[in-house]
């Protein structure tokens, strides 16, 4: 078994954003020669995350932040001092790690579905840090 990291850099424009990133890691994959494996994602960050979606209608992304939002409102009595402590809870909620399959040299995703990072505190410079596993 071998494997191979890369590391994605990411720039975000919104305070909070769900920024479609499947064409970036499937360009991984493919550079990567992995035919048969696992994609290994993990965002080294404790306001942002990682998660799996639909990207055929952007407007799920957009009702996915505004539920997020209203779950976990940026001013709600927070004791952490810097202010972002909504962007620490959203973090955890929707978690900062990912397995993909790969086959065939091809990320295995759903017909609709899509990998997207998710910025909580924003705007910034992140990294995704990609591992391709060879079986």
């Amino acid at each position: 078994m071998s494997s191979r990291t890369y590391t994605l850099d990411v720039n975000t424009r919104e305070r909070t954003q769900l920024l479609d990133i499947t064409s970036a890691v499937g360009r991984l994959v493919a550079q990567s020669g992995v035919a048969e494996g696992t994609c290994l994602l993990y965002v080294p960050h404790t306001t942002a995350g990682l998660t799996i979606n639909e990207n055929a209608d952007p407007t799920v992304a957009a009702d996915m932040l505004m539920e997020l939002n209203k779950l976990v409102p940026f001013d709600d009595g927070y004791r952490h001092s810097e202010g972002n402590s909504a962007a620490h809870i959203k973090s955890s909620l929707v978690g900062v790690s990912l397995v993909l399959f790969i086959s065939g040299g091809k990320l295995q995703l759903g017909t609709w579905q899509g990998v997207y990072f998710c910025e909580f505190d924003g705007p910034r410079r992140r990294k995704v840090m990609v591992k391709m596993v060879q079986e």
